[in-house]
């Protein structure tokens, strides 16, 4: 049997009716109108962003970082991710200090974006006279970083540059801190949008606001303020009567995102308070400082943590609320609004170092404790378990540090005691904000 192939067909449009298509567009215009401003007027879908990236439902690490030529003994105190998100910072010290500081500390960074990364290898390795206690990256300046040290001064970098890459320090002595830095951050100069300021805190109490004069390579000293025993509510001492003139150390800060003249505080005392950059209260005490005045910032106390608090954060989704953790295990939740916190989560995990929001899901955030673990939690599951316990250190190590990538959100890292530093890639799970995510928060922050 013989068939014959029939050749292509030829494809021919309908012939053209513009008439009846502007006919059916007129009908159908007010349904499709009143459609896309009830829309518009929903909530359903607030909050939700698509994911273009390939969907990932487990937590994985990524990396493990650690520069070979560093000292063993050097641990890893804090991280900071570039404004792109494509570098993490690592400062290198050492936590435990019994007394003056004898080791040599170090900053290292990796670039996540190279093809090829050398694990074992920093692509920028700054060495510091004293151990390196505290980093953080320019909000703008993508090659600029500050640091503070143990021996109480404050720098800035520029990793561009090959030479010397040191742009501007801190005097040593009365006009600046007396002891170790213990954090640092920018924030935009109120005065001068283009600028900003670098903010410190130390043990010994006080809160420094420092300009950078790039052309004569310093920091100069804008304002000061002083935490002092005073300030702790009435009945609240740690270890006996304390003077009421004795400086409390300042272990964390963290700036209102809605409001930059107010900050939170978390001290060695196990205090934590709501302050002001505003306050013009003078503080009475011999402390003084050469070239500015130094005034109590509190302007309201919450319940102590029982011991030292490690860390202080706002929450980038709700202005009244924060998070606060440290030595006595637990991690808090606290409004603005009322002194008593108002959410407990007892991880039963040991010391808590550091306690960070999620910038992408308003009810979770992370934790990293004393035994080697970084617990995640969703308070929309769960405020007893959490979401995710895992291994943040290979040696079970106390694990000091992480930070949320608030650029490449699938990023997250943590750092600890052997001086190691672990990337890890969230799960989608916690990388989608919830539908009306952000009124369970509000829900949470109503709570009595």
């Amino acid at each position: 049997m013989q068939t014959e192939m029939e050749g292509p067909k030829e494809f021919q449009l309908a012939a053209e009716d513009t008439q009846a298509l502007a006919d059916f567009l007129r009908r159908v215009e007010p349904t499709v109108c009143k459609a896309l401003e009830r829309n518009m007027r929903s909530h359903a879908f607030e909050g939700y962003e698509v994911n273009w990236e390939e969907d990932s439902d487990v937590m994985k690490c990524l990396h493990l970082l650690k520069h070979k030529d560093l000292d063993k003994e050097l641990q890893c105190t804090q991280l900071s991710w570039n404004r792109t998100g494509s570098t993490i910072a690592v400062a290198h010290g050492r936590m435990d200090h019994q007394d003056w500081c004898t080791h040599k500390g170090a900053m290292c960074t990796w670039n996540l974006d190279r093809s090829a990364i050398n694990s074992s290898k920093a692509d920028v390795v700054i060495d510091t006279p004293s151990c390196l206690m505290c980093i953080s990256f320019h909000p703008v300046m993508t090659s600029w970083i500050a640091g503070g040290s143990f021996n109480g001064q404050v720098c800035i970098w520029d990793l561009s540059r090959d030479d010397d890459p040191s742009i501007a320090s801190s005097a040593m002595g009365e006009d600046g801190h007396r002891e170790p830095v213990t954090q640092i951050t920018w924030l935009q100069d109120p005065d001068r949008n283009s600028k900003h300021l670098l903010v410190s805190t130390s043990s010994d109490g006080k809160i420094l606001l420092w300009e950078v004069t790039e052309t004569k390579e310093a920091l100069s000293l804008r304002s000061g303020f002083m935490l002092l025993a005073s300030s702790l509510p009435a009945g609240f001492s740690k270890g006996g009567r304390s003077r009421a003139d004795k400086e409390m150390g300042v272990n964390s800060l963290s700036y209102v995102k809605e409001d930059p003249s107010t900050f939170l505080v978390g001290s060695e005392s196990g205090g934590i308070f709501k302050c002001s950059m505003n306050s013009k209260d003078p503080v009475p005490t011999t402390e003084s400082m050469p070239s500015v005045p130094l005034y109590s910032p509190v302007t309201f106390p919450f319940e102590p943590h029982n011991g030292p608090v490690h860390s202080v954060c706002c929450s980038p989704f709700h202005r009244n609320l924060f998070l606060a953790c440290g030595i006595d295990t637990s991690a808090r939740i606290y409004s603005m609004l009322e002194a008593r916190h108002i959410v407990s989560v007892e991880t039963g995990a040991g010391y808590l170092f550091s306690a960070q929001w999620s910038p992408i899901r308003p009810l979770v955030f992370a934790a990293t404790t004393g035994d080697g673990q970084l617990l995640i939690y969703d308070l929309e599951r769960s405020r007893n378990t959490p979401m995710h316990s895992l291994k943040a250190s290979p040696e079970g190590r106390e694990v000091y540090c992480l930070q949320f990538n608030t650029n490449q959100k699938s990023l997250l890292a943590t750092g600890d005691a052997s001086g190691v530093t672990s990337v890890w890639h969230l799960s989608d799970e916690l990388t989608t904000q919830g539908v009306r995510e952000i009124e369970a928060l509000a829900d949470v922050a109503s709570m009595d």
